[in-house]
C-alpha cells in the first residue's frame, strides 16, 4: 500500500513541477497559483516547483517504504 501511496505523492509533485515550469492554465493548477499568489507574488511559479520537488522527494521516501 506504501507503494500506490508513494507514487500517488509523487504525481502530484510531478504535476506541480511541470505545471509551473510551463505556467499552465489549467484550472487546478490556476486555483493554486492564486492561493499562492499572496504570499509570493511573481515568484509563485518558482515557488511551485521548488514545492513540487520536495513533494516527488517525500513521495519516493513513502514509496520506499523509509517514512
Amino acid at each position: 500500500m506504501h507503494i500506490l501511496w508513494g507514487c500517488l505523492i509523487a504525481a502530484v509533485g510531478l504535476f506541480m513541477v511541470i505545471c509551473a515550469s510551463k505556467k499552465s492554465e489549467f484550472i487546478v493548477y490556476r486555483l493554486m497559483v492564486a492561493r499562492s499568489k499572496i504570499l509570493w507574488g511573481k515568484k509563485v511559479h518558482r515557488f511551485h516547483q521548488i514545492a513540487g520537488a520536495i513533494v516527488i522527494v517525500f513521495g519516493a521516501l513513502v514509496a520506499l517504504d523509509c517514512i
